[in-house]
């Protein structure tokens, strides 16, 4: 299988873990036959330094032939005064809507090793395996009109019956593979917009008859997943609210560093990982490089299909968990606390032996 890939370590610690996932995705496809085509572009506050934009037409070109872009972290305090439409940021607004990326995928799994890492209570946190899927191309962040003068600011918050069917098929055909359970996420008792998403969601639901579906306020949303995160099984909802309740399940794991993300559009992927640049420990080898590992991870699922491969990955990352060895962000007074570079060495040697074990089994069960 040849599949081709550009790569945008991006800013901060973007090119440190990025590395780190390259090399992993590399001895990866030694094990599953891949071969991979790779090319590296700048994208974000390191573009705007080299090229004078956050990303080249070039860079989206490179991206549009790709079959699998793999994003680091985009953007710095050090870009902060710049103009809006100038930001770091703006680069990953562009590859979505160039690249047609309609659905982020966000899972939120805790590892059992990881249990008291996070900031809630164990018995809240054991066994927490959700999935928010936000949609990504619609909604307040692409709605014109917009603007500010010095007297007021607006936007617009628009969605289509085509957008909003899409995104609830997504999540009602994920639901399927997992437990059978959808919660729809929105503002319905206040926005007519959200009344919209909620009727055309609960149309294409008769599509479904198998999945449940349940009805939540996003406020209400917010403090389930703090409270009782162990009730949600996939999360449907907008691109604002996704963006604000992610984050917020994201920290159910303790740690942003942790996480992994997927946006998927009908002919083209992007992977990256759900942390900012983080450029206080920038270039000091500290940042955790498992978010952007486990993104390559459902990189093998989502866009390869191999999905034993994300399986032997996530049993090396567990393994390598369970025998303590930490970066700072997730570590305990027990821990032995590794650097970006020796937790990337540690993955490929569990990988080693998890792969040892499916190989002798005959599956990846």
């Amino acid at each position: 299988m040849s599949v081709r890939v550009t790569i945008l370590p991006g800013d901060g610690i973007g090119t440190e873990v990025m590395d780190a996932a390259v090399a992993v995705m590399e001895h990866m496809a030694v094990c599953f036959q891949v071969d991979f085509q790779s090319t590296t572009r700048l994208a974000g506050g390191v573009s705007i330094d080299d090229c004078g934009v956050p990303i080249t037409d070039e860079t989206l070109q490179a991206c549009l032939d790709a079959d699998v872009v793999l994003l680091g972290a985009i953007g710095g305090p050090r870009w902060d005064d710049l103009p809006h439409d100038q930001k770091p940021e703006r680069a990953l607004l562009k590859l979505r809507e160039a690249l047609g990326l309609f659905t982020n995928l966000r899972p939120v799994k805790v590892y059992d090793s990881l249990v008291e890492a996070s900031t809630l209570k164990p018995e809240v946190v054991t066994g927490i395996d959700l999935l928010v899927v936000r949609e990504l191309t619609g909604g307040i962040y692409f709605g014109e009109p917009r603007g500010y003068d010095r007297e007021r600011g607006w936007n617009t918050l628009v969605y289509t019956r085509p957008e909003v069917e899409r995104i609830a098929r997504v999540a009602f055909d994920l639901a399927a593979k997992r437990r059978g359970h959808v919660t729809n996420v929105h503002k319905a008792n206040i926005l007519e917009s959200s009344q919209f998403w909620r009727e055309v969601v609960q149309e294409v639901h008769r599509e479904y008859p198998s999945i449940t579906l349940s009805e939540m306020y996003v406020d209400n949303a917010a403090m389930q997943l703090v409270r009782d995160p162990g009730q949600f099984d996939v999360i449907v909802t907008q691109n604002m609210f996704g963006d604000i309740l992610s984050d917020a399940a994201a920290m159910i794991s303790g740690s942003l560093g942790m996480l992994p993300s997927a946006s998927l559009g009908a002919r083209h992927a992007l992977y990256e990982s759900v942390h900012g640049s983080a450029p206080d420990i920038a270039g000091q080898n500290k940042a955790n490089p498992l978010a952007m590992i486990a993104s390559v991870g459902m990189m093998f699922t989502t866009t390869l299909d191999l999905p034993q491969a994300a399986r032997v990955l996530d049993r090396a990352i567990d393994r390598t968990l369970a025998d303590d060895f930490r970066t700072a962000d997730i570590a305990t007074t027990d821990s032995t606390v590794v650097s970006t570079d020796q937790m990337r060495d540690r993955i490929i040697e569990a990988f080693d032996e998890e792969y040892d074990r499916y190989r002798h089994s005959g599956s990846g069960g």
